[in-house]
């Protein structure tokens, strides 16, 4: 039973999201654009503000979402429609490190692709 709520509550989403327009990145944010991967994560920002985002929390538990940018507040960004977004926590925004940039989304640190 659960699993049919989390299907039919994936499903509005995904048609909600479907008439969303996706906010820009502003250029204050550029550095977030790109494609980040790191543990069970992945993460694409695109600078029109469509996101695609991969996490596996365990081989019976796996998000797989294209979402559309909403706003940033902070380091912080929301994605998603009305009650149907998610707040994504950036604890440490884009930095060069050891000759990568990095970021932490959600407790992960991630790596952004050249």
């Amino acid at each position: 039973m659960k699993i049919l709520k989390i299907a039919i509550a994936c499903t509005f989403f995904c048609a909600a999201n479907s008439f969303a327009e996706p906010v820009p990145v502003p250029a204050s944010k550029a550095a977030y654009i790109g494609t980040w991967k790191g543990k069970d994560m992945s993460l694409t920002i695109d600078p029109s503000g469509k996101i695609s985002y991969k996490r596996v929390y365990s081989a019976a538990k796996k998000v797989d979402l294209s979402i559309e940018l909403a706003r940033f507040h902070g380091d912080d960004f929301d994605a998603g429609v009305g009650i149907f977004h998610s707040t994504f926590v950036v604890s440490k925004p884009p930095l060069m490190s050891g000759g990568k940039t990095k970021m932490v989304v959600d407790g992960i640190e991630l790596t952004k692709e050249d």
